[in-house]
């Protein structure tokens, strides 16, 4: 437990239960946490209400930043391209090119603007999609390049990326975010939810939610169309 609460962590929160969860880790752990959500031009835009919502619930600001991943597009996230209903192999079509690579930038930016050394991201590398920017080598690498790229890694400071699910099983987020009093009906993980919110049920996102949900033996909140 990290007992220095002036200390601050830069939090990227999407709106979805893995960040949700995240979030509230990083307050437990003492930080003083300072969120941002990036709006990609994605096609589920009700997770950047999500994001707001959970981040009032748990006292933290949030900045929203704009950078619209549409112009380069290449995913059925951001691009006229079907989000699947069923399992794939390989890397699927909801993959979007550098999504992480550029979202731990613009914190990385924004921590160096704080004075924050510290910054969580909510990947996961266990009950996931195969995202190559999830896995923690990736996560490695990065850290590594904060450390040479910054003026705060250059002048000696331990800049620190934090993955606190990377090994968790989504039953084991559930669980973990269940027991910090996280609210998980004010989350949004599907990725065609409408604008209210509401999950497809069917995408594999959801997938992985409602079988999370059910191995972890806590009551689904999720809301579905």
């Amino acid at each position: 437990m990290n007992t220095e609460t002036n200390k601050k962590a830069v939090v990227l929160v999407s709106g979805g239960l893995d960040s949700a969860t995240t979030l509230a880790m990083a307050i437990g752990d003492g930080f003083q946490c300072f969120a941002i959500a990036v709006d990609y031009g994605q096609r589920h835009r009700s997770e950047l209400d999500a994001a707001k919502r959970v981040t009032s619930s748990m006292g933290v600001s949030l900045k929203v930043l704009s950078l619209d991943l549409r112009q380069i597009g290449g995913s059925a996230l951001t691009d006229d391209i079907d989000v699947p209903v069923d399992e794939t192999e390989g890397i699927p079509v909801t993959y979007v090119p550098a999504r992480n690579t550029i979202m731990l930038s613009l914190a990385l930016g924004y921590a160096e603007v704080l004075g924050a050394n510290d910054l969580f991201i909510g990947v996961n590398a266990v009950d996931y999609s195969g995202y190559p920017d999830c896995r923690p080598e990736f996560i490695q690498a990065f850290q590594t390049l904060a450390r040479l790229a910054t003026k705060t890694g250059i002048e000696g400071a331990d800049i620190t990326i934090h993955t606190p699910l990377i090994y968790l099983t989504k039953s084991e987020i559930i669980k973990k975010g269940a027991e910090l009093g996280v609210n998980y009906s004010q989350t949004v993980s599907c990725y065609q939810a409408n604008e209210q919110g509401k999950a497809c049920g069917k995408c594999d996102s959801c997938r992985i939610r409602r079988d999370g949900f059910k191995a972890a033996g806590v009551p689904d909140s999720t809301r579905y169309a």
